[in-house]
């Protein structure tokens, strides 16, 4: 039995040592050449080149047309409010109604005073013809004539006062209805039905003309006396198509751009001497009333044109410390890192104004494979839209 037990023993030493064997001499054998790796891919752009317009962009403040100030001109408790609030009004349409009863009392009474006014003046008209054939018969004397004539003078004094009073009265009652001076967008109402209102009372509400609206935005001095500058020597046709032509854009708060084009209508009278700037006022339209007074805007102005400008994506350029670069890719798909000198951006675009040429290509995408002397394997990069002229630099200083 032990014979045998040790018989098996060796048998399994014997394959085990077998096993180790193998496995020595697989990995003992040669390693083959390591697989050669491709070209990285890299998504390229040719470099455009197109007239750029380079645009001036300044913060303006949207304010109505017209803004009328509603106000009670008669004191009296509110009765009504008779128009929605935020909606257009018209002119002429009722706002507010004050209690016109009083009103109405004041003018009944002026209305019988003069009434009382007019007869008494009959009265005394009947009085100068019957004594003025009297006195000159003798019959009467000359001072019941002359007292007569006076007391007739005075009664149409007491009637003049008396019209006064009622077109006064009219008046008043008249006022009692609070109408719109103007076509609008009426505000928020200040006051509520029930309230004491009167002539010393804050406004009631405010009515604003919005079609069209007006934009107020400042520039430095120094760009309103380029602009001037270049508009003089342009000529006074120049002038005055600066007036007449739409060519202000507006950019709202979540970066839309308003499809309506607007039109500078007038400058200040002064430079503001504490901060530098002259006021200026575009107009643009408003027909759906999108645009409100308080709204802020940035408001673009093309200031110049560049002829034949070289761009590529912003994304293509590399900074680095202020330098700029650009990878460039030749013919035979070899990357060169360029560098260039940048210029105004133009929408995703920047314009290149040294170091490359038109239909060059240059890498967007994949920068970090593109180095200097690789290779790489170039595919198109499909913009998600052409070139847009944006808003680059304000005016230049002179």
């Amino acid at each position: 039995m032990n014979q045998i037990k040790q018989s098996q023993l060796m048998a399994r030493s014997c394959f085990a040592a077998g096993i180790v064997m193998t496995l020595v001499m697989v990995g003992c054998k040669p390693a083959g050449p390591a697989p050669q790796m491709g070209a990285p891919d890299v998504l390229v752009m040719d470099v455009v080149q197109k007239d750029v317009p380079i645009y001036g962009e300044w913060i303006g403040t949207l304010d109505g047309m017209v803004n009328a100030k509603i106000n009670a001109q008669v004191s009296g408790y509110l009765k009504s409010q008779n128009y929605t609030e935020g909606d257009l009004v018209r002119k002429g349409d009722l706002l507010f109604q004050i209690d016109p009863r009083p009103f109405q009392a004041t003018l009944d009474k002026s209305q019988g005073e003069l009434n009382q006014a007019q007869a008494n003046l009959d009265l005394t008209a009947i009085n100068v013809k019957r004594y003025t054939p009297l006195a000159k018969d003798n019959a009467i004397s000359q001072q019941e004539l002359d007292d007569a004539i006076q007391s007739n003078k005075g009664a149409q004094a007491a009637l003049e006062t008396c019209q006064a009073a009622v077109q006064q009265a009219e008046l008043n009652l008249e006022f009692t209805k609070i109408t719109s001076p103007i076509d609008g967008i009426a505000g928020i109402a200040e006051a509520q039905v029930g309230d004491l209102v009167g002539p010393n009372s804050s406004e009631l509400t405010a009515v604003s003309t919005v079609d069209p609206i007006k934009v107020y935005f400042p520039i430095s001095e120094q760009e309103y006396l380029w602009a001037m500058s270049k508009r003089l020597a342009e000529g006074d046709d120049a002038l005055k198509a600066a007036h007449t032509t739409n060519n202000l854009e507006l950019v709202l708060a979540n970066g839309q751009r308003y499809p309506h084009p607007g039109r500078i209508v007038l400058a200040d009278r002064q430079v503001n001497i504490r901060t530098g700037t002259i006021l200026l006022a575009g107009l643009f339209p408003n027909s759906q009333h999108v645009l409100r007074p308080g709204q802020y805007a940035r408001v673009r102005l093309v200031v110049q044109t560049l002829k034949d400008a070289l761009l590529v994506p912003q994304r293509a350029v590399i900074e680095t410390q202020g330098a700029y670069n650009l990878a460039v890719v030749d013919e035979q798909n070899k990357v060169s890192i360029r560098a260039v000198q940048v210029g105004d951006n133009s929408g995703s675009f920047t314009v290149i104004r040294e170091g490359v040429r038109a239909g060059e290509r240059v890498v967007v995408e994949g920068i970090q494979k593109a180095r200097q002397g690789a290779v790489v394997n170039p595919q198109p990069y499909k913009m998600e839209a052409d070139p847009a002229p944006a808003a680059g630099t304000n005016i230049p200083a002179p």
